[in-house]
């Protein structure tokens, strides 16, 4: 019996970039989380996979890689990603189910992940799939909601919410948004052959009087000083963490990329145009015979065609 994979969070034919980035305010964010990940990234590399990549905020942060993958379970963001960054041939686009990835073992050199943990209602399940794809000694960059912040203490000890930010466990504030807390994530890396090496605390600033009293680049400014803080104490919303994998794990083949989700066979190169697709191709898993298609640059793991 197959087992039964985790709930996801669906963006597909959401707004996001719209209602989230695009003219909300948020330059202060997006400029303190590129700061943090310049520090903890590698800057160049081989092999690089953006886990929840959306329509490409990050991407142009990856100049100096030689493959990318933009990683989604939302088709529609991940082509307003095709859209912003043209044909660029670094960029591949892949819409799949984290906790059941497609890509052969020991591929990735670097792992990055902004934004997106908050929606994992089985982290140690996602770590699984990230440590068995990441290469030995690759560096995993994880941004997380900080359940352990200032806001929320305060809030507590005002009685202005049930929850408490002291406690290990992961709260779910909302459905699948969930906040952590910093050393319940350490344990779980750990778990998983993942080590902390550094901590940034970014975003302290995350309040709209501030936001608006002070100049976005004083905040920033301000904000990347206290970042270093984060080996020494989390207690800002944001937090993030680079990691190492330290494992004598599998390298992934030359020639090897995909993966079938369903049975981690090795998938080769398009089989072929799909029926009715105008053009587009299927992946073929030579163990199982299942077939997924690539529609219009996207390869889509989601579901395989029936």
């Amino acid at each position: 019996m197959p087992t039964k994979t985790p709930p996801i969070c669906d963006y597909e034919g959401s707004d996001y970039r719209e209602r989230f980035w695009e003219g909300q305010g948020r330059s202060y964010e997006d400029r303190v989380e590129r700061i943090a990940l310049r520090r903890l990234m590698p800057p160049t590399g081989s092999t690089l996979i953006e886990i929840g990549a959306g329509f490409g905020r990050l991407a142009n942060e990856y100049t100096h890689y030689d493959r990318v993958v933009l990683f989604d379970y939302s088709r529609s963001l991940l082509q307003e990603a095709q859209a912003h960054l043209g044909d660029d041939p670094r960029f591949i686009y892949v819409a799949g189910n984290w906790y059941k990835m497609p890509f052969v073992s020991g591929l990735f050199q670097t792992l990055v992940q902004v934004r997106t943990l908050h929606h994992a209602a089985d982290v140690p399940a996602l770590f699984q799939q990230l440590a068995r794809i990441a290469q030995p000694n690759s560096a995993y960059i994880l941004e997380f909601a900080n359940k352990h912040n200032l806001k929320a203490m305060l809030r507590y000890w005002l009685g202005r919410q049930s929850w408490s930010p002291f406690t290990p466990e992961p709260i779910e504030f909302a459905e699948l948004n969930f906040n952590f807390h910093p050393q319940w994530l350490q344990q779980q890396l750990n778990s998983t052959n993942f080590t902390c090496h550094r901590l940034l605390t970014v975003s302290r600033y995350r309040i709209a009087p501030i936001k608006k009293l002070i100049p976005t680049g004083l905040l920033v400014h301000l904000d990347s000083l206290w970042q270093w803080t984060g080996n020494w104490w989390q207690l800002s919303p944001s937090v993030f963490m680079k990691n190492k994998y330290h494992s004598e794990g599998e390298l992934a083949q030359p020639d090897s990329f995909f993966a079938c989700p369903d049975c981690l066979s090795p998938i080769g190169g398009p089989i072929g145009p799909s029926p009715g697709s105008g053009g587009n191709t299927l992946l073929l898993c030579p163990h199982c015979q299942l077939q997924w298609p690539v529609e219009d640059g996207i390869y889509n793991f989601k579901e395989p065609i029936s």
